[in-house]
């Protein structure tokens, strides 16, 4: 399951690479809403059903929190914010979770696993912060609020579980994310079309990148990554979220040339002994309470 779960964040980190070689440069919210929802109706097909009773309002929320509303953000932050600046406030998302889940769910995080979240926040810190970075205002407050969005659509995810009525668990999994991916890209097309006005005329590289970040990027990542949501503790899970800054600095290594000193691999190198730290820590309370669940009376 944990394995899995950090194949979400690490098909993230290669979102960089294809947007700047594949995508039309400036559409932002374009590429979000054709991630989102072609993905989203590709999986409630495999789902076979709509949402039923309270479900309507959950999967609305929890669309415009982990989708609409953070790519949105997220867009205004990737303009008006170096990408270091903007995946150290990313990386902040372990502790935000934490304090969400405490106060939502009563779940009082391990010691472990919040000094495997201020490790990773210092290893991303020195993968991606540069010295001549500028704070602007808004872009602050938009990775802020990106960050945040996530986290409690993260939270709420852990709570509300999947739907019931579905014969298998994947099944009622693929709808969950379909549901999600299928309201934020609704919320995503108008503000997309006001704001960049109508798409442009797509080529075949457009068309292979986009079809790259719908299906493996968007409805494969997001599916594995609710599939952890509703499984792990919240905090545990947010902690894969900080590979994807190391994916894409290796891929920009790979692919693109780009160099990476001896302050970045530290950096690297840390938020891997983080993620690992975590997950080692999810695994001890989960034999713990399979233990319990043996022994009980």
């Amino acid at each position: 399951m944990r394995n899995l779960t950090a194949i979400a964040p690490v098909l993230w980190g290669t979102t960089y690479l294809v947007t700047t070689e594949l995508l039309p440069p400036d559409r932002p919210l374009l590429a979000g809403t054709l991630r989102a929802l072609p993905a989203g109706l590709l999986l409630m097909a495999a789902g076979r059903a709509l949402p039923r009773g309270a479900w309507w309002w959950r999967a609305a929320v929890l669309g415009t929190l982990n989708i609409g509303l953070f790519f949105a953000l997220l867009f205004v932050a990737a303009y008006r914010l170096p990408g270091g600046v903007a995946a150290v406030l990313g990386a902040l998302g372990p502790f935000v979770v934490a304090g969400l889940a405490f106060g939502l769910l009563g779940q009082r995080p391990a010691a472990r696993v919040l000094l495997a979240g201020a490790a990773g926040l210092a290893g991303v810190a020195l993968l991606v912060l540069r010295s001549s970075t500028a704070l602007d205002p808004i872009g602050l407050a938009a990775a802020a609020g990106g960050m945040v969005s996530m986290s409690l659509g993260t939270v709420l995810g852990r709570r509300w579980g999947v739907p019931e009525g579905f014969a298998a668990r994947r099944t009622a999994l693929l709808a969950l994310t379909g549901w999600q991916l299928t309201f934020g890209g609704l919320l995503l097309a108008p503000v997309a079309l006001l704001v960049e006005g109508p798409p442009p005329a797509l080529g075949w590289g457009n068309l292979a990148g986009f079809a790259y970040l719908s299906l493996a990027g968007t409805a494969g990542a997001y599916f594995l990554w609710f599939r952890g949501v509703t499984t792990m503790a919240p905090a545990q899970v947010t902690l894969f979220g900080l590979l994807s800054p190391v994916v894409a600095a290796a891929a920009g290594w790979a692919a693109l040339g780009q160099s990476l000193s001896a302050g970045q691999l530290a950096g690297a190198a840390l938020v891997l002994a983080a993620v690992v730290a975590g997950a080692a820590t999810s695994l001890k309370v989960g034999k713990s309470t399979l233990l319990k669940a043996a022994t009980a009376p």
